[in-house]
């Protein structure tokens, strides 16, 4: 039976499902040579120009770089580092637009070259074949090489994942993309360096046969290797039929070996290497010549440049200098410009993107070369995707899922198998751009595997660390348990043990013992005795339960004296609760009493003193306040056991259990005492007794207004009387027309207002007071003494208030009393009342201060 390598020296071909055949469009650069390449004045070069991850810095700006000079360095294979195509200044490191099908930006070094184009130092292996295998990978990592066809996979990590599991070896050199002849040219100028590129890989990776592929249509590649390759049994140059995408990866295997690579596998699964031909170009140069992939070969074409041809191009370099170079013309109606073929390329945002390893052609074509799209159309269903698609998948379900985000559909139809070329797209008579779908639907998937790997990372660092944490706390009990028997084993020993035990044993006892005889009491350890006994006699006589009638009558007795001793102290703890809340009371009403009389006697003698020799009625005033206040402090120290007249009506109060409230039911009497004295002054303003004989069943609201309407109608006659013959003390103090001298008035109205206090408090006693908001104070302190001095100050300041008010408007105040609407709340009519005479009290007081001057 022929074995495989000898079909493929036989030169069989077999054929994959699938492909298209689209205008070729190369004889129009591919028969002329290769231009060398110019130093652009600006050079961008990213950091990243492969598939992996990007290198870490070795430059920063304004330093000094020469050719070859590495920007980048890694460790790692998936890794290629980047070199300085020229010498020149590092003059910026920032993000630039880059050569991708989304226009991205990326880290980009920026050097400005110096055009001496000077090299640096080359690190060349020409006897390769004396140097170890895993050298010449790192070597080849080192100098940034990756494939070149369009992929941008490491070159060395190819090379490590086929090491040593290769049997046949296949160099691409199809180059099925329309407009692109790169590789031709090079192949047809470069045929004996490819070779010499071959010969390493197979020194690396030592397959049993090396076939370089070429489609039919490049004859003049095919005669130039045929040339090379002569004397070498062991290369062989297969040549393929024309057909898209015979270049793809696993169609060129198919194709060349007749196997399939599985789904989501790579051809090292088949024993199968493929390398593009200018990634052997490259590798050659690296190896031999020591120079890294610092420059490749770029494809012009497109009918809107004057020459279409193969150039040179130091990487970095922008695109508007080549397009500039070959005599670009955009067309003025869609301006286009395109990396890559018209079938896998993709257009840029705009021509200032850098030339990439992976850059093999700027397609610009016309707007008749290439028509733009109409627009996505419905699919008819014509099927022509899938008898296209050199991949056997169904491009419409494909869509269909993609575009409903059904990503789990998606891979198990095999998105991933699909090589994004383009086919059924272009087959496609809706216009439909499905290669987009695929790639937005792969990118999605790429990032929600990222994420789920990420979050099984984050898991199984979670259950590691969770499982050392258990295996720390097993240990450390194992630990503490060894110790523990050491220490035991130890103390056996040396006969400490016994005298321990014992030791705890006692302990162990005593504590017993101790527990038994706190809960045994004498009285209970008795009746458990006496019911024994009881129950013993009761076994004596037969009776299987002794008579315990007695006992229970006891209990029954104890029950009911407990319930007597707790009633009898909760009536004492309120006995003595009330006890002492009618002690407070019966103070506080002698403090107030002592101070109304301190009061008066200030203000019969000192006050006419202090008005002879011409003082302040106000110091007066205030004088007399504090004089009251010493005079309740005073009397709170006296005995409570022996209540006079006035404390009598205090008693009928309403008992508070806190001082505070005591001090409240105290103002609250007080007021109720001045609205029965000014219903004392309304019937009788001249008489001193008439607040006594004052009704005490009658409304004190109503008693309030008529009070407060007698002392206007007063005020309003004593200015009358002090208009004629006005006098320094006819300062009008809450007194009655009738009085001579106004200081004794104020003294009798004193006396009067107690006295109404005093029957005010019995009419309390018959009916218990409102709660009524104090009017002359708020009692807010802790302490009753200091309550009541806050209550007379504030009464003295309201008599200046009054006095002012007066000299004011001495009628107007009448009219305003009088409307006052008692019916609505008897609480505001009061206060309304209180600063009605504070004002009147404060005017008539400035008014005869004035007159004196």
């Amino acid at each position: 039976m022929i074995t495989l390598i000898e079909e493929i020296k036989q030169g069989h071909v077999w054929d994959f499902h699938g492909g298209i055949h689209p205008p070729e469009n190369k004889r129009q650069s591919s028969e002329t040579s290769i231009l060398p390449a110019d130093i652009p004045n600006e050079i961008v070069l990213p950091t990243k120009q492969h598939i992996g991850t990007a290198g870490q810095l070795l430059v920063n700006v304004g330093d000094k770089v020469l050719k070859g000079q590495p920007l980048t360095k890694s460790d790692i294979l998936q890794c290629c580092p980047v070199h300085a195509p020229t010498s020149g200044e590092v003059v910026a490191i920032e993000p630039r637009t880059i050569a991708h099908a989304s226009g991205l930006t990326d880290n980009c070094i920026v050097i400005k070259p110096d055009f001496e184009d000077t090299w640096g130092d080359k690190n060349a292996l020409p006897d390769f074949r004396e140097v170890s295998d895993e050298a010449l990978i790192d070597h080849v990592r080192m100098m940034g090489i990756a494939g070149m066809g369009g992929a941008g996979f490491p070159a060395a990590r190819k090379l490590q994942t086929g090491h040593a599991r290769t049997e046949i070896l296949i160099i691409n050199g199809a180059e099925c993309e329309p407009y692109i002849t790169a590789d031709d040219r090079l192949m047809q100028e470069r045929a004996d360096e490819i070779v010499q590129g071959i010969e390493i890989l197979q020194h690396i990776v030592s397959p049993k046969l090396t076939v370089m592929a070429l489609e039919d249509n490049k004859p003049e590649a095919i005669d130039a290797l045929k040339l090379a390759t002569q004397g070498k049994p062991d290369i062989v140059v297969q040549v393929v039929p024309t057909k898209y995408p015979s270049g793809g990866e696993k169609q060129l295997i198919k194709l060349i070996t007749g196997k399939e690579v599985p789904a989501k596998a790579i051809p090292a699964a088949i024993g199968v290497m493929m390398q593009n031909v200018g990634t052997v170009f490259a590798i050659k140069r690296a190896v031999i010549d020591g120079e890294p992939l610092i420059e490749r070969v770029v494809t012009l074409t497109g009918t809107t440049l004057k020459e279409q041809r193969n150039r040179w191009a130091l990487l970095g370099t922008p695109v508007s200098f080549l397009l500039d170079k070959h005599g670009y013309e955009p067309d003025k109606k869609v301006e286009r410009v395109i990396i890559g073929g018209p079938m896998m390329g993709y257009t840029i945002p705009h021509p200032n993107v850098p030339v990439t390893k992976v850059t093999n052609c700027v397609l610009v074509p016309s707007r008749r070369e290439i028509a733009p799209s109409e627009g996505e159309m419905a699919c008819i269903r014509c099927s022509a995707c899938a008898e296209a698609c050199p991949a056997s998948l169904l491009p419409q379900q494909l869509q269909w899922y993609a575009k409903d985000q059904d990503y789990d559909k998606c891979e198990e139809y095999n998105l991933f198998d699909c090589i994004e070329c383009g086919a059924c797209a272009f087959v496609c008579p809706s216009e439909i751009p499905l290669v987009q779908y695929y790639r937005q639907a792969k990118s999605e998937i790429r990032a929600r595997d990222a994420e789920q790997q990420a979050a099984e990372r984050a898991k199984e660092r979670f259950e590691a660390k969770k499982a050392r944490m258990e295996r720390d706390k097993k240990a450390r009990e194992e630990r503490h348990k060894q110790a523990a028997e050491n220490r035991r084993k130890a103390m056996e020993k040396s006969g400490e043990g016994d005298a321990i035990a014992a030791a705890i044993a006692r302990v162990k006892a005593k504590s017993e013992n101790e527990s038994a005889a706190t809960a045994m009491k004498p009285a209970v350890a008795a009746a458990i005795a006496k019911a024994k006994a009881k129950q013993a006699e009761a076994a004596a006589q037969g009776q299987t339960e002794p008579d315990n009638s007695e006992m229970a009558k006891l209990r029954e007795e104890r029950k009911r004296q407990a319930r007597e001793r707790k009633a009898q102290k909760a009536s004492e703890s309120e006995t003595e609760n009330a006890t002492d809340d009618k002690k407070d009371a019966v103070a506080a009403a002698i403090a107030r009493a002592k101070a109304r009389k301190a009061a008066q006697q200030s203000e019969s003698e000192p006050a006419s003193d202090n008005s002879a020799a011409g003082e302040d009625p106000k110091k007066a005033a205030v004088a007399a306040a504090i004089a009251r206040a010493k005079a309740r402090k005073e009397a709170q120290q006296v005995d409570a056991a022996t209540p006079t007249a006035d404390s009598a009506p205090e008693e009928q109060a309403p008992i508070e259990e806190d001082p505070k409230k005591a001090a409240v039911a105290a103002a609250i009497a007080r007021a109720k005492a001045r609205k029965a004295a000014q219903e004392a002054e309304a019937e009788a303003p001249a008489t001193d007794s008439a607040p006594l004989e004052t009704p005490v069943e009658e409304d004190p609201k109503k008693a309030a207004v008529a009070a407060a309407v007698a002392r206007a109608k007063a005020r309003k006659v004593a200015q009358q009387e002090k208009a004629e013959p006005p006098t320094a003390d006819s300062a009008p103090v809450e007194v009655t027309p009738a009085e001579d001298d106004p200081k004794k008035a104020a003294v009798a109205a004193a006396v009067a207002r107690a006295k109404a206090r005093k029957a005010a408090q019995q009419a309390e006693a018959e009916a218990p007071a409102v709660d009524v908001a104090p009017v002359d104070e708020a009692p807010v302190e802790d302490n009753p003494k200091k309550a009541a001095v806050a209550a007379a100050v504030a009464r003295a300041k309201a008599r200046k208030a009054a006095q002012q008010a007066e000299v004011e408007a001495p009628t107007s105040e009448a009219a305003p009393v009088e409307d006052t609407p008692v019916k609505e709340d008897p609480k505001k009519a009061a206060v309304a009342a209180a600063i009605a005479r504070a004002k009147a009290r404060k005017a008539a007081q400035m008014k005869n201060k004035n007159e004196e001057e």
